[in-house]
């Protein structure tokens, strides 16, 4: 590496702060009235946030149970502790200095920001690998305004989505580089990571195997040493991460997180590229190469349907009703071609343009290494058209090829470098998709899980200041109303969008949509005592479900109220609370 390469870099990493800092100044003055409130974007968000906060106030580092959330004792959670050190870790050094709220507020500003810096660095660095000094900073900026993957870098996103999408591009850089040891153990070790925090991007993992495998079998200078590399370390950080980050819930029978059957899985996965690489240094031959792959991979693919055959359907544990009414309408969950077409074309334009541009510069330069980044491009694709949160990935991936088309327009001339730009500026997707079929009131193409959802005004801050002056007890509400009031309040919370909550959140669904007498049942049965309702909770479902004047719902929005329902308060976003009278139960023909 010259002093040119090491200056570049130096300006990358430069360039991506000041970046990252001017953005994050914007977006946290833009919602600062939010944030000040702690009051985060997503309800995973919060989530975290509770999370630490009980991490903190003593609760065991393994015990990742949510202790006020559905049947006691707690749910147990499928997430890591993995993303909660660094915000963690800022709370706790601040705390003593300036208080805990505003500890909490310094922490999920700086964290996505971090995080938003590392990303943005990772894609110059990948797109000067590709192409030179001429693309990485324009990258840089591209990277900078890729939607949707700028969503979850936006301050209070502290969920473990952002650190997913650094760790993959930390193995994108490593293997759009000559191969050698020290490449592999850093994309392996990336990869562990990942497998630790969620399962989301084992796809995008499994593109790496394929490029390592992929490299080794033509025999690429270094392909041998590589693949060992990343074999010793997924199988090495997988170890450390069942020793420092094993959780009491690791023997949970689901294939959902870091669970025991998915450390099983991938560890048993993790010695096939190790298997090959000795065999590898035994022989050259490409065709014997290529059919060790191929009976190595018959025999992983058999094994793991043996060890861990409930990955196959990580969701397959849901409750029927739960699976047709609520996961079906989380909105990155979605399939792509299910999805309506303003959000699809939000979601994966900019990363089928960006899959054309680097098919392009492949076939115009004869890179191989280009062919890298279109291995993980069409991988994130394929994950898309499953669930749309594989667009995160996707669109930050199209941004060294983009960059490319943008250097060949500016010599081409002010129009197209124009187009070039117009066609790279991923947040102008979503916005003429909107122009050309605009939503329907009510409609969203955001994050937010949408499957019982409080709406906006229903989780504002003064909304959620005014559930948490209620005095302990337990709250039934729509689920994402759920998430929130676990953070602002001191109330347990029967249900809230998290999959392994079956009891809880199907007795939301059927509380609401359930006759006032099964109403009352669940409310005994649950020891409920408080009640919340926001305007258009449940009309994601149609006038069908949500509007049946048999449905406790349809009767509370007409001003029916059980006789063991009393209104406590309405706030001007239409939030209502109701408390429950026990002794009221044995009458409750409405008023």
């Amino acid at each position: 590496m010259d002093y040119g390469d090491r200056q570049g870099m130096k300006g990358d990493t430069l360039a991506a702060l000041v970046l990252a800092l001017l953005l994050a100044a914007a977006w946290t003055l833009r919602d600062w009235h939010q944030l000040s409130a702690l009051r985060l974007p997503d309800t995973d968000d919060v989530m975290r946030l509770q999370q630490i906060r009980d991490w903190l106030g003593g609760q065991r580092f393994s015990d990742l149970a949510q202790h006020r959330l559905g049947a006691p004792p707690g749910l147990a959670m499928h997430w890591s502790r993995l993303p909660d050190l660094v915000p963690g870790g800022i709370i706790a050094a601040l705390t003593p200095f300036a208080g805990r709220h505003f500890a909490e507020i310094a922490a999920v500003i700086a964290w996505p920001t971090l995080l938003l810096a590392g990303a943005l660095l990772l894609t110059a660095r990948i797109a000067r690998a590709l192409g030179g000094a001429e693309i990485a900073r324009t990258a840089l900026v591209v990277a900078a305004i890729a939607y949707p993957t700028t969503t979850i870098f936006l301050p209070g996103r502290i969920d473990h989505h952002g650190f997913q999408v650094v760790l993959l591009l930390v193995i994108v850089h490593a293997l759009v580089h000559v191969p050698d040891m020290s490449r592999g153990l850093t994309a392996g070790l990336a990869a562990a990571a990942s497998i630790a925090i969620g399962v989301e991007t084992l796809p995008l993992l499994a593109a790496a195997a394929v490029v390592l495998v992929t490299g080794w079998i033509w025999g690429r200078r270094g392909g041998d040493d590589a693949l060992m590399g990343f074999g010793i370390a997924l199988a090495a950080g997988l170890l450390a991460a069942n020793t420092v980050l094993k959780t009491e819930q690791f023997d949970f029978a689901g294939c959902d997180g870091f669970t025991a059957i998915v450390w099983r899985a991938t560890q048993f996965a993790a010695f096939a590229p190790i298997v090959l690489a000795i065999a590898g240094y035994a022989s050259a031959r490409r065709d014997i190469r290529a059919g060790l792959a191929m009976a190595l991979g018959v025999a992983a693919i058999s094994g793991l349907w043996l060890v861990a055959p409930s990955c196959l359907a990580p969701y397959g544990g849901v409750d029927p009703m739960l699976n047709r009414l609520w996961l079906a309408n989380v909105g990155e969950a979605q399939p792509l071609f299910a999805a309506r077409p303003e959000v699809a074309i939000g979601y994966a334009g900019l990363m089928v343009a960006g899959i054309a541009a680097s098919l392009w510069r492949l076939r115009a330069t004869r890179d191989g290494f280009w062919s890298v980044l279109l291995v993980f491009q069409l991988a994130a694709l394929a994950l898309t058209c499953l669930q749309l949160r594989g667009a995160y990935a996707g669109a930050i991936l199209a941004s060294p090829a983009l960059a490319a088309v943008i250097a060949v327009a500016r010599r081409r001339g002010s129009l197209w470098l124009a187009a070039a730009w117009l066609g790279s500026a991923g947040m102008l997707y979503p916005l003429a998709a909107n122009a050309f079929a605009p939503q329907s009131e009510g409609q969203s193409q955001g994050r937010s899980q949408t499957g019982g959802r409080a709406g906006p005004g229903c989780t504002s801050p003064e909304a959620l200041a005014e559930l948490g002056t209620l005095p302990q007890g337990r709250l039934i509400a729509p689920l994402d109303l759920g998430a929130y009031a676990l953070v602002a309040t001191r109330l347990t919370v029967v249900g809230a969008p998290y999959h392994r909550n079956n009891a809880g959140n199907a007795a939301v669904y059927r509380f609401f949509l359930g006759t006032p007498d099964q109403a009352r049942s669940i409310a005994q049965n649950w020891q409920v005592r408080y009640i919340a309702l926001c305007p258009g909770s449940f009309d994601e479902l149609g006038t069908t479900m949500s509007g049946n004047p048999d449905h406790l719902l349809a009767q509370l929005r007409r001003g029916r109220i059980p006789r063991w329902m009393r209104p406590i308060a309405r706030n001007s976003a239409g939030l209502t609370l109701f408390t429950v009278e026990p002794r009221l139960f044995a009458s409750h023909s409405s008023r």
